[in-house]
């Protein structure tokens, strides 16, 4: 799966916690998911389960706690995959 796929996949499980529209319009690997798009804290554990259920994948505590920018959640998953 290449980085645009994920991407694409990754943008479509965040838009419904999303509380900064223009956030998403603009959102590039450095789109930080608190900051830049107001996902509350809360919500980022659905988008993480949300994740898991897309990619058929396990993401640990450790894991979980480096999500928090679009770059570093495809890294992340890739790397999920990548173990599988």
């Amino acid at each position: 799966m290449t980085n645009k796929e994920l991407l694409s996949k990754l943008k479509t499980i965040i838009t419904p916690y999303v509380q900064n529209q223009v956030g998403l319009e603009n959102l590039t690997e450095d789109t930080d998911f608190i900051k830049d798009l107001e996902i509350n804290s809360a919500n980022l554990v659905d988008v993480i389960l949300d994740v898991e259920d897309e990619f058929d994948i396990e993401i640990d505590n450790e894991a979980m706690e480096k999500m928090l920018t679009v770059k570093a959640s495809i890294e992340v998953i890739e790397d999920k995959l990548a173990k599988k």
